[in-house]
């Protein structure tokens, strides 16, 4: 199967996700839209969408020009009955996609915070695989409320956490990627931003660790694996390769 998964930042590691593709065989096609490399026009070459998070907002286009473009595949991707996934930036995405409204600022979350499930979540094929109630790793500011016609999966904190749109577009605006290897590269790559938003967090991140990474770990690649499972199986064979595409805008 081939997968197109869209970075929309430096530094994005497909973490448990990748764990989980590399498992299944995917070839991974990665799009780097935010370094001047040009969307795919369909969905037609591909089997799921990834669309991973950033640090700019969903209504950045000003900035970020690709974003009306990429808000328009995944609904091309979705409306095609394939499956998508949205981490965090991702997941504002797709609630933008399908008419959600982008909140901006306001909602900051960031570590392993708890998650729980709502009833529609506790039944539903991905989200169930976490079980009712983890931890999962966060880090935003901005989030979404729910676009019509979509199923409310999961809450906790402040923010909408997960939902799904038909049967398989799913936005999670935790980080479920993030294990501790992938948690342990944002700490040293971007330790005065995080300073900056969680000074605290730096202090304690050893006991955060004991405390919180291993079952972190086991859920994300729970939920990694679980939706991977919504490819259809017969397009879940082959070795896994990751390509790059080097078109240009």
């Amino acid at each position: 199967m081939r997968i197109l998964v869209v970075e929309n930042y430096p530094a994005t590691d497909l973490g448990l996700l990748g764990q989980a593709l590399t498992e299944a065989g995917a070839t991974i096609e990665l799009s780097r839209p935010h370094l001047g490399e040009a969307l795919p026009q369909t969905h037609e070459a591909y089997d799921a969408l990834a669309v991973m998070g950033g640090e700019q907002s969903a209504l950045d286009d000003a900035a970020y020009p690709h974003l009306p473009v990429l808000v328009d595949l995944i609904r091309t991707f979705a409306d095609a009955d394939k499956p998508v996934l949205g981490i965090c930036l991702g997941s504002q995405l797709l609630a933008r996609a399908y008419g959600g409204a982008n909140l901006l600022g306001g909602h900051r979350e960031f570590g392993w915070c708890p998650i729980r499930l709502l009833p529609a979540g506790k039944d539903d094929p991905v989200l169930s695989a976490a079980g009712d109630c983890f931890r999962i790793f966060e880090w935003h500011d901005d989030s979404f409320t729910l676009p019509d016609g979509a199923v409310h999966l999961a809450t906790g904190g402040i923010a909408n956490q997960a939902f799904r749109i038909g049967r398989a577009a799913y936005g999670m605006q935790f980080h479920f990627e993030a294990g501790l290897e992938v948690v342990e590269g944002w700490r040293a790559r971007f330790r005065a931003a995080i300073a900056a938003k969680a000074p605290d967090w730096l202090d304690h991140y050893e006991n955060e660790v004991r405390a919180h990474a291993a079952d972190a770990d086991r859920a994300g690649l729970a939920l990694a694996r679980a939706w991977v499972a919504t490819i259809p199986a017969s397009r879940r064979v082959g070795h896994t390769s990751v390509e790059s595409l080097s078109i240009t805008a």
